[in-house]
C-alpha cells in the first residue's frame, strides 16, 4: 500500500518555530511530527510514503532520509509550483499513487495527531465497498468546523455541511481518507479542494462512507491545540505503553523526558511534559503543561508552564514563562525575567520581562 501525507503550507500558525524547521519536522512528544504517522502507517504495512510538499523539499527529504532506511519504508516527494489545495497535489502525484495492485492508498493532513487507528479503517473500507473512506471525530464545537451528516448505521455520508449555525451533527472531517484509485480521475490538476470538490461529487453517489475514530484527535497546527494535544497523546501512551513514561519522587501526572536530559534535584516537572534530548534542567525548576526542545537548559529555579521553549534557547535562573509563551530557536531569557504570552523570534536575548502577550522580534 501507498500514502501520500498533505505536507504543503509554510506552517504561519506555529511561528517562531517554523521559521527554523518545516512544521512535519517540528518535534511533537520528542518526535517529528510526521514520524508519528510514517511509523503507523508502516504498521499496517503501507511500503510508500510520498509526501505532497511546496516549502523546503530537500530540508524534508533530507532529515527524512536516515527514517526511511531504519524504518525500511521508501519515501519521496511531490512538489508542488505554486498551493494545490488539497486535491490538486494528489493529481500531481498521480503517477506515484497508481501501480498495477489497485490497491486503496491513504491521504493524510501532517498536522493531525491521534492513535491512528489505520487498521480498523482498511477493514472498514473493504467491508462497505464505496470508494472512499473517511474518518470522522466527535467534537463539543461543530460550529467551528466542517460537519460531516452521516448515517449512523452504515456509515454512508449524505452531505457535508461547513460551519453550522443549527446544529446537524457533531461529527468532523478527522484529516485521514483512504481512496480507491478511481477517485484520481475525479481530480484535476489545479487549486482545488478535496472537502469541498471531490467528496461531495463521491457522497452525492453514495459511495462515500466515513468511520468514527476511536481514542483522542488534534489538529496540533497551533500552539494552544499543540498543549492540548500533548495532554491527549500523553494520557493515550500511559493506556498503552506506560514504560515510555518517566517516573520519579519529582514527577506529576504524565511526562516524558528524553535519556540523554539531566534532571537537577529538587525539581517538580509535569503533569504533560515532554523534555527533548540533551536538555539540562537545573535543580528547583518547576515545569508544567509545556515542551521543551532539543539542547535547551533551564536555569535553577526557573518555572514555566503553558509553553513552548524551541531548540538550543536558555531560560534564565528564577525566571518565569507562562501563558503559551513560545520561545523560537536559540532564545536566552535572562535571570528573573517574566514572559507572560511572548512569541519570540529566534536568536534573540530577552532583557526585560513581556508583560502581555506580543511578538518580540
Amino acid at each position: 500500500m501507498k500514502a501520500l501525507i498533505l505536507v504543503g503550507g509554510f506552517g504561519t500558525r506555529l511561528r517562531p518555530l517554523t521559521l527554523s524547521v518545516p512544521k512535519p519536522l517540528v518535534e511533537f512528544a520528542n518526535k517529528p511530527m510526521i514520524l508519528h504517522q510514517i511509523e503507523a502507517l508502516k504498521a499496517v504495512g503501507v511500503t510508500e510514503v510520498v509526501l505532497a510538499i511546496n516549502y523546503q523539499p530537500e530540508v524534508m527529504l533530507n532529515f527524512l532520509k536516515e527514517f526511511e532506511a531504519s524504518l525500511g519504508i521508501k519515501i519521496t516527494c511531490s512538489q508542488e509550483t505554486e498551493p494545490l489545495g488539497t486535491a490538486g497535489p494528489l493529481a500531481l502525484a498521480r503517477d506515484k499513487l497508481i501501480d498495477d495492485s489497485g490497491e486503496p492508498f491513504f491521504v493524510l493532513n501532517s498536522d493531525v495527531i491521534s492513535e491512528y487507528p489505520f487498521k480498523e479503517m482498511i477493514e472498514f473500507h473493504k467491508s462497505h465497498g464505496g470508494e472512499v473512506s473517511l474518518m470522522v471525530t466527535k467534537v463539543d464545537e461543530p460550529s467551528k468546523y466542517g460537519v460531516v451528516v452521516m448515517e449512523e448505521s452504515t456509515g454512508q455520508v449524505e452531505r457535508f455541511v461547513e460551519k453550522p449555525k443549527l446544529f446537524v451533527g457533531n461529527k468532523i472531517n478527522a484529516g485521514f481518507y483512504l481512496l480507491n484509485p478511481s477517485v484520481l480521475d475525479r481530480i484535476e490538476l489545479r487549486p482545488t479542494s478535496i472537502e469541498k470538490e471531490v467528496f461531495p461529487k463521491i457522497a452525492a453517489e453514495k459511495k462515500l462512507y466515513a468511520m468514527v475514530l476511536p481514542g483522542f484527535w488534534m489538529d496540533v497546527g497551533q500552539p494552544r491545540d499543540y498543549i492540548t494535544g500533548l495532554r491527549l497523546y500523553l494520557d493515550s501512551l500511559k493506556k498503552h505503553s506506560s514504560p515510555k513514561l518517566a517516573s520519579g519522587s519529582h514527577i506529576v501526572g504524565n511526562v516524558i523526558v528524553d535519556e540523554s536530559a539531566k534532571i537537577g534535584e529538587g525539581c517538580l516537572i509535569g503533569p504533560d511534559v515532554a523534555i527533548g534530548p540533551g536538555c539540562v534542567i537545573e535543580s528547583g525548576v518547576r515545569l508544567s503543561r509545556c515542551t521543551v526542545m532539543r539542547g535547551v537548559r533551564i536555569k535553577k529555579h526557573a518555572c514555566i508552564s503553558g509553553s513552548i521553549i524551541g531548540w538550543h534557547s536558555t531560560v534564565g535562573k528564577w525566571a518565569r514563562v507562562e501563558n503559551m509563551t513560545i520561545l523560537g530557536k536559540d532564545v536566552h531569557v535572562c535571570d528573573e525575567i517574566y514572559s507572560n504570552g511572548g512569541v519570540v523570534l529566534p536568536h534573540k536575548e530577552i532583557k526585560s520581562s513581556i508583560l502581555k502577550p506580543e511578538i518580540v522580534m
